[in-house]
This record gives C-alpha cells, structure tokens and sequence, in this order.
C-alpha cells in the first residue's frame, strides 16, 4: 500500500503585474491556509518519505509554511523541486510519481489546478460520499487530498483504485 498526499498551493497574490505567473507569491490568505494546514498534518502525525514540489514560488512558500509547522521530522523529509511539476497536466503528473522508488512508502506532491485537480479526480475510486462530492466539486487553494494506493510498486498506479482517505479544506480548519 502507498500513501499519497496531493497538496495545491495556497492563494497567489496577484498585486504585482510585473511577475510571471511562476513567480507570483502567496497572498496573506494562502500563507494563512498553508500554516492551517501544516498544522494539521501535524496533528496526524505526518511523514512522507519523498515531497516532490513545483518550482513555482507560491508551491515552495506552501511548502515552507506547512513544513514548519510540523517537528524535527520535517529535516528529513527529502524534497525534490522540479519544474516538470509547474502545469504540466495530470498525465505529466501521474507518469512522475508512477517513477518514485518502490522503497517509498508515502509521497505528497504540492502542485497547481487544474492538473491536480484532475490527477485527484483520476486516481480516487472509492472513499466517503462526502469527501469525493467535494472532491468532485472543487480543489481549492491549499487544500489536501490523501490517497491510499492498493499497489507495491508507484509504477502500478491505475485510474479509479484509490482511496480518498481524506480531503482536508483549510476554510473547515478555522
């Protein structure tokens, strides 16, 4: 069984016309969101062998808020910054991850919508009515979506197997 945490961004601000879109930072709301978030995965005890994190600022900045919230885990938590991560689309995605070393038990990836949207979309088959109706509904920003995966190998990951353990919206952890 692998674990899968699907991480979007926090909300970008959008105040400086001169950045790329690449470049565009966290907004006060996403750097709020992403610390809700962190905190929470602190509470559950997270620990991923591999985080594979967009170059884009905002996806770094979420991943920084969140990390620091959790305990000295977080140090050895390996993070891989790939720019192949940056809007790619779901399948780009789904064909990185299916690379991951077998050895690696639980993964997140903190990526953009609409692919992670998409790549959740496509890989959870079964979980709660209501954490798959939200899912359905909307990825928003900073929300997380956990996946069990029923395979030994991340090379054997299909469409429509997983589990949506849990989807987490940081508007519901205030």
């Amino acid at each position: 069984m692998k674990t899968l945490y699907l991480l979007r961004h926090g909300k970008s601000a959008w105040n400086d016309a001169t950045l790329s879109d690449h470049d565009r930072p966290l907004a006060p709301r996403g750097a709020k969101s992403a610390t809700l978030i962190g905190r929470q995965l602190r509470l559950d005890g997270f620990r991923a062998d591999c985080i594979l994190c967009s170059t884009a600022r905002r996806a770094v900045d979420t991943l920084e808020l969140v990390t620091a919230q959790l305990d000295g885990h977080a140090l050895e938590m390996p993070v891989h910054q790939e720019r192949g991560l940056y809007l790619t689309g779901e399948k780009a995605l789904l064909d990185r991850l299916r690379l991951l070393p077998d050895k690696v038990r639980t993964a997140m990836l903190v990526g953009h919508n609409p692919d992670l949207h998409h790549l959740a979309q496509d890989l959870a088959g079964f979980g709660s009515d209501e954490d798959l109706r939200n899912l359905a509904a909307k990825f928003p920003t900073a929300a997380l979506a956990v996946l069990e995966l029923p395979v030994t190998r991340w090379s054997d990951i299909e469409p429509r197997t997983g589990t949506l353990i849990r989807f987490l919206i940081p508007k519901k952890l205030t």
